[in-house]
Parts: structure tokens; sequence; C-alpha cells
């Protein structure tokens, strides 16, 4: 039993980073009506970028303010200069650009900070607090929790309490009846996009200093874990992210504590495979109107 609490407190804590990444994958989603399989990469970029502030200046989170703040400029400068000249009458076009990217982004990182992992410090003891001999959360744990937290509150107030949520949904449904209405589509598509790579960025901050450290692959599994949780609950459901994150997490910790850390990369892909062959509109998604 001391075991299994401990794994599942283990795994919510991985499963909230998850969610955090699902959410970015999500926003894309809703803005562009697109699976950015670059945000990975993106990530890694504004977490190096993070590293070089913070081991100049000597403070973390300086560092984690211009990994947020490069975020939200690198989203919008890939919308703007790259994905917004992609023909989109093939959904294959925007992916095949968007694994270009990964490929750019990792060569120049690799070229600029190396292959080597860099070690990434957590801004608070990662040391478990014991309840009754029973490892449980650490502060750093509590930290992700309330960092997530605060995203999908404010991300759901966005897209249900503000004419600019409203918007952007409107843009990536509907963009030639929303240019008609006034609605300013390219706009919509780049704050889509920027608030996605700054949510990204986030996770990324969130879960390196759990992991090896730093390395221009770092993100790889992640985003699998983060795209089946995204899957999982559905491309269209911030809910259903944040659940999806959370039971991937839970999933990952179990098979890791009790068949072994290599088995895990395989039960998520198993879980991907069985969400695609069984529920495709994920667990969340709402039932389509029928047009016949």
């Amino acid at each position: 039993m001391d075991r299994f609490l401990y794994l599942t407190f283990d795994g919510l804590s991985r499963g909230a980073v998850y969610s955090a990444f699902a959410l970015a994958l999500v926003l894309i989603w809703r803005a562009a009506r697109i699976v950015n399989f670059a945000q990975g990469a993106m990530a890694v970029a504004t977490a190096y970028v993070a590293y070089s502030v913070a081991s100049a200046t000597g403070s973390y989170w300086i560092g984690f303010v211009v990994a947020i703040v490069g975020g939200l400029v690198l989203g919008a400068v890939v919308e703007r200069v790259v994905m917004r000249f992609v023909d989109h009458s093939s959904p294959l076009n925007g992916v095949v650009v968007a694994l270009g990217l990964v490929l750019i982004i990792q060569g120049v990182l690799g070229m600029i900070y190396g292959n080597n992992f860099r070690p990434a410090e957590a801004p608070f003891s990662r040391d478990a607090f014991q309840v009754g001999g029973v490892a449980l959360l650490s502060r750093y744990d509590l930290f992700v929790f309330a960092a997530v937290g605060a995203v999908v509150v404010l991300l759901t107030l966005l897209f249900t309490r503000t004419s600019t949520g409203l918007r952007m949904r409107a843009a990536a449904f509907a963009p030639d009846v929303s240019r008609l209405l006034g609605v300013p589509v390219g706009g919509m598509l780049t704050l889509g996009w920027a608030l996605a790579a700054a949510v990204g960025s986030l996770a990324g901050m969130l879960v390196i200093p759990t992991e090896l450290g730093l390395h221009p692959n770092a993100m790889d599994l992640l985003f699998i874990s983060a795209f089946t949780a995204a899957v999982l609950g559905g491309l269209d459901s911030p809910i259903g992210a944040v659940v999806g994150g959370l039971v991937v997490g839970l999933l990952l910790a179990y098979v890791s504590g009790y068949l072994g850390a290599t088995v895990a990369p395989m039960a998520v892909l198993i879980l991907l495979v069985v969400v695609l062959l069984g529920r495709p509109d994920g667990l969340f998604s709402r039932a389509k109107a029928r047009t016949a």
C-alpha cells in the first residue's frame, strides 16, 4: 500500500505537467485546427534561453519569466513567418512543416549548446514530505500543481468569459464568416499560437528539472505522453486535456513502478492506439450534430 500511494502521488505530479503540455496542444487545435508537432522543440528552445539567462543573472525566476515571454514571442513568430504560408488544404502539410521545424530547432540548439545533458535545478526542494512513513509530495510538486492549476483557471476564463476566447474559436471554425463579422482572424491565430507556445514553455520548465536535464531532444518523450493525453481527453476539450494528462501520468507511474521504466513508453503507445481505435474524438468530445 505504501508503494501504491507513493506511485499515485508521483503519477499525479507527473500528470500535471502532461496536462499543461496537452493544454498547449489543445490551444493550437482550437485556434488553428492543427496539431503542432514542433511544440516540444519550441519548449526546449525557450528552456535553453531561460538556462542562459539564469546562468548570467544568477536568478532562476528571471529565467523562468524569460522562458514564458520567449514562448509567447516564438509562437507568434512561428505562426507569422512559417505556418501562415502553409497550404492547409491537406492536414498533412502542416504536420510535415512542423516536423521540419523540429529538426531545424533541435539542430540549431545542438550547434549552439552541444548535445550533452545540462543539469537543470528545481526552484524548490524535491524531497517528498513523509506522512506515516510514506513519501507523498515535495515542495516542487506543490509548485507544479499550483502553476498548472493557475493555467487551467486562466484558460477557462479566457474561453468562457471573454470575447477574445470566442473570437479565437470563431476564427478557427469559420474564418471566412468571422472576417465578414469583423473578427481579425490573422491576429486570433497568432494569439492562439503565442499562448500555446507560452503554456508549452511553462510545461518544459516544470518537467526538465525532474528528468535528466536540458538536451535538444529532452521533450520528445514528453510530447508523446502529452499528445496521448490530449487525444485521450479530446483535442477540443481543455478539461479533457487535464484529465488525460493525469491519467497518463498515473499510467506511467504504475507501469514504471510495477513493471519497469523500460515498459512505460510502450504502455503510452498502446493507450494511444486503443483510444484512436475506440474513441478517436476523445472521451470528452461533444456529440456531433447530424447533417443529413
